[in-house]
């Protein structure tokens, strides 16, 4: 593999409860409480933020959200395309999941010509656009983004003109197509959805390899099938949002906890044995929110421990 290039990107912007923005500070805490030299050893680059804006009156409004949200995927976008022309394996952390997708609009602008796969891993499907979200949290919408969707049968709001442009805009951060196909989208271990999302996943056949599914059948053949599926990808980008992890298990540090989810080996072995592909080509790590922790600093530890397993021996 690759040498990596930590992508340290602190925007909370994108979601209902503050915190995430100190969800990267609190992993290297982790690391360093276990006297690890990890995030000496390996480059890394800081994406500016405007976590500022959250205070703002107006942040309220869908509109705002999506405009800092969009300002925010671009810096992302061209943090990971530079850190892919300079020829390193990108492990994002980021706060909010919302610029998961200026990660793969980064995908996008270092190499517009490939297709890719991505393998999400998340307690929420974030399948939601404007039209459709209930709460109005850009960090409910980035794969809705990714896939070029607008979700306008399955509405539930009304959108004002601007939010529509400013939706648009975002879909075309580092190019003007998808970022990825239906087909090429797999999820592991999503449990809590809305009605919207679900639906979506039925109408375009969304695989989602859920925990229990997992257990039973066995995570390698479930992973197996994963990847038969994207046999004809050129690349594979994995986002790990730690609410996939099993809040009673670990421990509430996130902004959405959800019971019933993986433990720390699962994940590993699950990111594991998709890199056995060859086709992985970036890793993200996100939504630790050391404020929600009622385990002092559990969460970002365990997110610590996933990463130092994968990386920390190569």
């Amino acid at each position: 593999m690759k040498p990596i290039k930590i992508i340290k990107n602190r925007s909370d912007i994108g979601a209902g409860t503050r915190g995430s923005d100190l969800g990267v500070d609190a992993i290297e805490i982790a690391a360093i409480n276990q006297k690890n030299d990890f995030f000496n050893v390996h480059p890394y680059v800081d994406v500016p933020t405007h976590n500022e804006t959250i205070y703002n009156k107006k942040f309220l409004k869908t509109e705002h959200r999506i405009g800092f949200v969009l300002e925010q995927c671009e810096r992302v976008c061209k943090a990971v395309s530079g850190v892919l022309e300079e020829d390193y394996f990108p492990l994002v952390i980021s706060g909010d999941h919302s610029s998961a997708f200026g990660t793969l609009a980064g995908f996008q602008k270092a190499a517009p010509n490939k297709t890719r796969g991505v393998i999400w891993i998340d307690a929420h499907a974030d399948l939601h656009a404007p039209l459709s979200s209930p709460s109005g949290n850009v960090h409910g919408m980035p794969l809705a983004a990714a896939l070029g969707f607008n979700n306008e049968k399955l509405a539930i709001n009304k959108v004002n003109e601007k939010t529509h442009e400013l939706w648009d805009q975002l879909k075309k951060v580092g190019g003007d197509q998808p970022k990825v196909k239906p087909e090429h989208l797999i999820f592991f271990g999503v449990r809590d959805t809305e009605e919207p999302e679900d639906l979506v996943m039925e109408h375009n056949g969304i695989k989602n390899y859920r925990v229990h599914e997992v257990r039973h059948r066995g995570l390698t053949v479930c992973v197996n099938e994963a990847l038969e599926k994207l046999k004809e990808v050129d690349e594979i980008y994995i986002s790990f949002d730690v609410d996939s992890l099993d809040c009673d298990l670990i421990s509430k540090g996130t902004g959405t906890p959800v019971s019933k989810g993986f433990d720390v080996d699962e994940v590993v072995a699950i990111i594991e044995h998709i890199m056995t592909s060859n086709k992985v080509t970036g890793l993200e790590v996100t939504e630790v929110n050391p404020l929600l922790d009622n385990k002092g600093n559990r969460m970002a530890e365990a997110a610590f421990e996933v990463i130092q397993r994968l990386f920390q021996k190569k």
